[in-house]
């Protein structure tokens, strides 16, 4: 990978895409086509607002708080750092420990959820890799600023999804979810992010992008 290549990790929004359970499923439409003489091609689409790569804003766990078009953009864009996470069944505390994560960092974890590109797969995955409620503390109290995984949740299929998104939400830590993170190895990036602009929404699908700035020494 160049090390000036901005490279788009976030997935494309397509019919019969892997989607929450019970979640309204993404759908597209052509309503006019100019091959069937319309002057135009107009497409229609369906959703849900966690629709493939998107952000949670905090009123989607905590109830009078702040919708997606109220989240101050800082949080998402500037220096971001990806983090291989090697436990194979949950993100634990212990091992983020090891990472030397501090204050205001905006953090990515890579776990095998990219590594079996389960994103790609049409039926949802209830065995992703998700944060443990004990990790999700453990990086209120480094105070990161920014959160993303590689699946459609930071918690876990029917186990502490709304645990740890209230930790993290409650906290002020914003989350960024389904990352493509497949082509994105551990390190330094700068990352942009920008979540459709919708009143009060509870989330917005998101499209993120990373460039590589350099690697740290941890993350080799």
């Amino acid at each position: 990978m160049k090390e000036n290549k901005w490279i788009d990790v976030s997935l494309t929004l397509k019919s019969n895409m892997v989607h929450w359970p019970g979640d309204p499923p993404f759908s597209i439409e052509r309503v006019r086509e100019m091959d069937k003489g319309d002057t135009v091609n107009l497409s229609k689409i369906t959703m849900g607002a966690h629709s493939g790569t998107h952000v949670d804003a905090p009123v989607h766990f905590i109830k009078g708080a702040k919708g997606v078009d109220q989240i101050l953009l800082d949080s998402f864009i500037g220096p971001a750092r990806i983090i291989e996470i090697a436990d194979a069944d949950t993100i634990k505390e212990k091992e983020l420990a090891g990472h030397g994560i501090k204050k205001g960092e905006r953090i990515l974890l890579r776990t095998r959820n990219s590594i079996n590109k389960i994103l790609y797969r049409d039926t949802f995955s209830e065995d992703f890799v998700y944060i443990e409620k004990g990790a999700a503390e453990f990086l209120v109290s480094r105070g990161i600023k920014t959160l993303g995984v590689d699946y459609l949740s930071v918690g876990g299929y029917k186990k502490n999804g709304p645990d740890v998104h209230r930790t993290l939400l409650s906290a002020g830590i914003l989350v960024i979810e389904g990352l493509d993170l497949t082509k994105a190895l551990p390190g330094l990036y700068d990352m942009i992010c920008l979540p459709m602009k919708i009143l009060d929404s509870d989330g917005a699908p998101a499209r993120v992008i990373l460039k590589k700035t350099k690697i740290s020494g941890k993350d080799k």
